[in-house]
């Protein structure tokens, strides 16, 4: 079993490369469609890596990804700017799963 990743730039594909992470850059949805659709035909991937750009970009495919296919476990990682998510995202989304503030 292997993982992939979909990048949004070279910097995180280069880094991922040299820890044996093969990827591919894209920029637009269509790109991400094919290179997503590659993936899934690839029965030895068993972790698909997302930047965090790429999935605020086109949550559409992203969602859609994540609830019509099982396999490969889908994860989203920060680039090399860091974290494009709140510091307190994780309390936020049990406040909104729970609906009681922690």
């Amino acid at each position: 079993m292997k993982a992939y990743l979909i990048s949004d730039n070279i910097d995180t594909v280069t880094g991922m490369k040299l820890t044996g992470v093969d990827g591919i850059v894209v920029h637009e949805k269509d790109e991400l469609e094919k290179a997503l659709d590659t993936v899934y035909k690839d029965k030895s991937v068993g972790i698909l890596f997302i930047t965090e750009l790429l999935s605020t970009k086109f949550p559409d495919v992203i969602s859609n990804a994540k609830l019509n296919h099982k396999q490969p476990l889908m994860l989203e990682i920060p680039d090399r700017h860091g974290s494009r998510k709140r510091a307190d995202f994780i309390t936020s989304y049990i406040n909104e799963a729970i609906g009681v503030k922690l």
